[in-house]
């Protein structure tokens, strides 16, 4: 596999993961019987995504980043979704873990 495959199947793998945890709220605590479902499934695709793209990336630049995309995207989902706060400080984070892992990315 390339490296420019195995870093979309990262991205995807991040945006997947995003989705996961979307689903995972939704579930209630796993008491939404569709949700919990839709939630596994996600699990198993995000994992399977990632563990394949570690097959070729390095690890701690490629945890990074898969990181970062979830941590990232699961905020904005949050705050766009659930209405979650936006205050600056919260931003002001999100803005540094977006530093971080273009910084590494850049850097390896």
């Amino acid at each position: 596999m390339s490296q420019s495959l195995a870093w979309l199947l990262l991205v995807i793998s991040g945006a997947t993961d995003v989705g996961w945890a979307l689903a995972t709220k939704k579930s209630a605590g796993f008491s939404e019987p569709v949700w919990s479902a839709v939630s596994l499934v996600l699990l198993v695709i995000f994992i399977a995504l990632l563990t394949k793209a570690l097959t070729v990336l390095p690890l701690g630049t490629a945890y990074a980043v898969w990181t970062g995309i979830g941590a990232v995207g699961s905020l904005a989902a949050g705050i766009v979704l659930f209405g979650e706060s936006t205050d600056a400080v919260r931003l002001v984070f999100a803005a540094v873990t977006i530093l971080g892992v273009v910084g590494l990315k850049v850097s390896s």
